[in-house]
């Protein structure tokens, strides 16, 4: 499982690089399923492991004048203060367990994995939509829609705590739409972004417990590795096609760990 673990970490990197985005998605789920690390503790390595890796991912981008610094820090300072409060105050105050439904307990770990779960299937719409990346709005003068991008900002940092995905998918949106970006800049800033609010957030998480450094090393390294992979790949393959690919396997991983979370939590509190 740990060898699947690790061809997984690489695909997290190159999907990153190929398509802009979607890896992240794969990252608590690998680490539970192919490393046996708790949810809770998962949704953590995760912003460690994603900010790193959009981080290196964002340099390249920034060379060729694909991040918009400004855009950034509107939409990154909101993103940054919710997604550090979230891991900081929210997270370690959810109690073990929530709630009972007959014979199910929803714990805190279930509920992560299930609201996880959720974001992949909306993230894999997103994907299985693959609207054209033509620049509709790259000739027009920037604009910026101040309230809804604060909003979106600490929206997203609020997910990105609870979970420990990147966001991307809703990032990338909200900067064509709300900051008037042409696609490819929307990508790059989107990196830099999540970089940012990854690791700041992932201090939120420092001092609650021992970190597997190690593991979060590996993880990540294989996955900076995939990044590079992936940005080659993407002269050579349409990402169009892949993207909505990528979106049918997300989708069909969401489905797969809500129908096993619920069955496993079932079982488990029916004993």
């Amino acid at each position: 499982m740990e060898i699947a673990g690790y061809l997984a970490s690489l695909v997290i990197g190159v999907s990153l690089g190929l398509i802009g985005g979607g890896g992240s998605i794969l990252t608590v789920p690998v680490l539970v399923y192919l490393f046996n690390v708790e949810p809770v503790v998962a949704t953590a390595y995760s912003l460690f492991i994603v900010g790193a890796t959009s981080l290196v991912g964002s340099f390249p981008k920034y060379k060729l004048g694909e991040v918009n610094l400004k855009t950034a820090l509107i939409f990154g300072i909101p993103s940054i203060a919710a997604v550090y409060a979230t891991r900081a105050f929210i997270v370690p105050s959810i109690p073990a367990e929530l709630f009972s439904i007959g014979s199910l307990a929803v714990t805190k770990s279930l509920m992560m994995m299930l609201l996880f779960a959720a974001l992949m299937v909306f993230a894999s719409v997103s994907m299985i939509r693959n609207k054209a990346s033509n620049d509709p709005v790259a000739t027009q003068p920037q604009q910026f829609n101040y309230p809804l991008i604060l909003l979106e900002g600490a929206v997203v940092g609020t997910l990105t705590g609870l979970v420990g995905a990147g966001g991307g998918f809703l990032i990338i949106p909200a900067l064509v739409l709300l900051s008037k970006l042409p696609m490819k800049q929307a990508i790059g800033t989107s990196l830099l972004i999540i970089a940012a609010k990854s690791l700041i957030g992932f201090t939120g998480d420092l001092g609650k417990g021992s970190m597997n450094w190690s593991l979060l090393a590996t993880v990540t390294v294989l996955a900076v590795l995939g990044i590079f992979l992936g940005n080659r790949l993407s002269k050579k393959i349409e990402a169009g096609k892949l993207k909505k690919g990528f979106g049918w396997f997300v989708l069909v991983m969401g489905i797969y760990i809500i129908v096993k979370e619920l069955f496993f939590a079932t079982t488990v509190s029916g004993h």
